[in-house]
């Protein structure tokens, strides 16, 4: 009996740079135990695992004990898939190379395996969202930066390294904007994350200081994206134009990644998705002018089926079924 169980249930685990957000999920993609802690609390890592093991143990007891998992699958920043390791991760408190997996094996007593938390989304999407059956897709996540996982020939593209897929950081705007994070000019993630968007509505309303805005109403401090969405949907143009301008870099860049693995579809997931239209419309107008006409009319560039709130821990969880252990 036990040895059925352990094929049925996997704990998906999202590391994020403020929490850490866990589950226990089958097959099937149904999460039958959701928790939190902080990620921040602890500058010890061990520490961190100590707290994260107490946090899940009364869940795993519920289903039966440790035999009832099959393993554990994390989705982390600056996550290395090839070695299980978390590596120089800039939003964590922990630094350098810390060797998650085997430490998460250690006191769980059951296999981990490690990915960055862009390719667990990707994972996840292929295993339980839109990209069910597909081979060949990009996942583009938007949010507070941009990440991206790329499938082709139904694996997950890692490089040599296991750091393969960094495309918010591919270079779009040659000497753009710099990115405080990298350091780098012009990334994609310095105008296509919800940070970037906030950052072009202040750019806008300084270069045309005289022209009316909803968002004239707010503090510099106080625009984020929301604000400018909130904007935007209430017929500002100013804030309209700032989702046109973002969606002209994103498809620009969009362009670019068909070219060079033809997939089927790019799917997008992420905060920044709740802008709809506002954003999928010019994304997909310059996504279609800046490809080659053999690639035009193709590619479907799709929204994530994979509920917000879910998807982190459903991502994560896919790893058990799809990656190897550690």
């Amino acid at each position: 009996m036990a040895i059925s169980q352990r094929q049925e249930l996997a704990i998906g685990i999202d590391i994020g740079g403020t929490n850490t957000v866990f589950g226990i999920v089958d097959h099937r993609g149904d999460i039958s135990y959701r928790g939190a802690i902080s990620t921040r609390k602890h500058n010890n890592v061990t520490d961190y695992i100590n707290e994260l093991y107490d946090a899940l143990l009364p869940a795993i007891d519920e289903v039966g004990g440790i035999n009832a998992i099959r393993g554990i699958g994390i989705g982390a920043p600056n996550g290395n898939y090839y070695n299980g390791t978390i590596e120089y991760a800039p939003n964590l408190p922990w630094k350098g190379v810390i060797p998650l997996a085997q430490l998460m094996t250690d006191k769980f007593k059951v296999s981990c395996s490690l990915t960055n938390d862009a390719n667990a989304a990707a994972v996840g999407e292929m295993m339980y969202g839109v990209a069910r059956g597909m081979k060949d897709f990009i996942m583009i996540t938007l949010g507070t930066g941009v990440g991206s996982g790329i499938v082709a020939n139904g694996q997950l593209i890692y490089g040599h390294d296991g750091f393969a897929g960094e495309l918010g950081h591919t270079t779009i705007i040659p000497d753009g904007r710099k990115h405080k994070g990298t350091g780098l000019h012009g990334s994609l993630e310095a105008y296509a994350s919800a940070t970037g968007v906030a950052l072009t509505a202040i750019e806008f309303l300084e270069r045309d200081n005289h022209r009316d805005s909803l968002l004239r109403n707010f503090a510099k401090e106080e625009i984020d994206s929301r604000v400018v969405y909130d904007c935007a949907i209430q017929g500002d143009k100013l804030a309209q134009e700032v989702y046109e301008f973002t969606g002209k870099v994103l498809g620009l860049a969009l362009a670019n990644f068909v070219m060079f693995s033809s997939p089927e579809a790019i799917i997008l997931f992420g905060g920044m998705t709740k802008a709809g239209d506002l954003i999928l419309k010019p994304t997909r107008e310059h996504m279609e002018k800046n490809m080659l006409p053999i690639f035009q009319n193709k590619i479907k560039l799709l929204f994530s089926e994979l509920k917000e709130a879910d998807a982190a821990i459903l991502g994560a969880s896919a790893l058990v079924w799809e990656m190897k252990t550690v």
